[in-house]
């Protein structure tokens, strides 16, 4: 049967998701700290090996041989080491003060060898706790172990465990969140701070910064919502989760999580523009014949665009087909819009579009959004205009067959008098005589 500490070290790591191996080693850690705290020197490099089976733990000072030095000369060179340090920090300081530009800072040390006498032994003195130990080896002398030790060792020993076990639980929930990177997580709005929203992952917050946020939506503590984990880092605060509602891969991951044929691959989304809570524009294409790109994407009666939009609640989505030839994937990124005109300057990537008079507010938009996604979507520059000169013609046309209308019915109105005039027995003249 296992020991009371090991049941408790295997209910730790039960609870906080930890490796048995990074307990055992926090606790290592924090009995060489108290160790050193009570019993230990300067010079002394503690290790303790730790069973939980039992409870016993060893305590070994750990060094490496190096070669026999001269004191004096080591002295010496760690003095000049120190004057150079300072000579090096006064030209920093004098540099800032002047504004000049701060030198290049170099870490070479070319003043000899280094001896640090907490982790190195020299092979004369090795030789003496061990014979025939060389430059390399690692010595380990057993150190006697106390009986119990002091209130302040104790709480060193403790404070060295929490921080271990926290910085431990960082690492498991930074590499469990790394692997969620460019995904979609769910999670709950857990409280904002002010312009930032904090989102309940589960094992951690995700922050939600003011420009990741949809300026309509409204984030209400409790409220469940779907977020793009744009971002996992690890800081000195722990891992920082920056998730996002706004970021074009958003939708993207959604195409590919409701739409097979995205997943699979057969239907490829080549380009998104999206301005948040309002409007995006989708350019998808196909290399198989069988498939329609458009409504693969809108579904049975729309049903899984329907589900993309609900989740980013209500936004519009217009899905265009994606063509090689700009000509084609100009006019179908201005949908729903007609154009009649299209002429390219590939010097300036500009556009110059005509559309008709009645199309001109369709194919610009509300406050010009249609005609500035399809220029983010195209990579084009687009420049609209009605075609007024199709109208003038339209209207000059229009002129000239009422003309001729008018001239028949006036022709067909002459010949009814002459018949009438003729049903009479009489001719009409010009001038009638008394």
């Amino acid at each position: 049967m296992s020991s009371p500490i090991e049941q408790a070290i295997r209910q730790i790591c039960e609870e906080k998701g930890l490796a048995y191996e990074s307990v055992i080693d926090a606790i290592s850690s924090a009995l060489a700290a108290a160790y050193r705290k009570d019993f230990g020197d300067k010079n002394s490099n503690i290790e303790v090996e730790f069973d939980p089976a039992t409870a016993v733990s060893r305590v070994f000072d750990v060094k490496t041989v190096v070669e026999d030095m001269d004191l004096e000369e080591l002295e010496k060179l760690e003095e000049e080491r120190k004057a150079r340090a300072e000579a090096l920090a006064l030209q920093i300081e004098e540099a800032r003060r002047k504004g000049e530009e701060i030198p290049a800072i170099s870490i070479e040390d070319d003043l000899g060898p280094r001896f640090n006498p907490k982790t190195d032994i020299m092979v004369s003195e090795a030789q003496v706790l061990k014979m025939g130990a060389k430059v390399g080896d690692i010595i380990r002398t057993e150190m006697p172990t106390p009986g119990e030790f002091g209130r302040m060792a104790a709480m060193t020993a403790k404070q060295v465990i929490t921080q271990k076990l926290r910085e431990a639980e960082r690492e498991v929930i930074f590499g469990e969140f790394k692997e969620h990177e460019g995904t979609i997580m769910n999670g709950t709005v857990q409280r904002r701070e002010g312009r930032i929203v904090l989102v309940d992952l589960g094992r951690t917050t995700g922050v939600m910064r003011s420009e990741d946020q949809i300026p309509s939506e409204r984030y209400n503590p409790g409220d469940r919502i779907k977020v793009f984990v744009k971002q996992v880092g690890l800081t000195t605060k722990g891992p920082e989760i920056l998730v996002s509602r706004t970021s074009e891969e958003m939708v993207r991951t959604l195409f590919e999580f409701e739409i097979p044929e995205v997943s699979e691959g057969s239907v490829e989304i080549k380009g998104i523009a999206r301005e948040a809570g309002s409007r995006s524009k989708v350019a998808v294409t196909t290399s198989e014949n069988s498939i329609d790109p458009i409504g693969a994407c809108i579904g049975q009666r729309g049903t899984r665009i329907q589900t993309i939009i609900a989740e980013l609640g209500g936004e519009k989505i217009d899905i265009v087909e994606w063509s090689e030839d700009p000509n084609v994937f100009i006019t179908n990124a201005l949908s729903p819009a007609k154009i009649t005109s299209l002429e390219l300057k590939p010097d300036e990537k500009g556009a110059f579009v005509k559309v008709k008079e009645d199309q001109l507010s369709l194919a610009i938009g509300k406050g010009g959004q249609n005609v500035r996604l399809a220029a983010k979507l195209t990579g084009w520059k687009i420049n609209i205009s009605g075609d007024e000169i199709e109208k003038v013609e339209e209207v000059a046309e229009g002129v000239e067959k009422v003309g001729e209308v008018d001239e028949v019915e006036k022709v067909g109105e002459v010949g009814e008098e002459e018949k009438t005039a003729a049903e009479e027995g009489s001719a009409p003249t010009e001038e009638t005589t008394t």
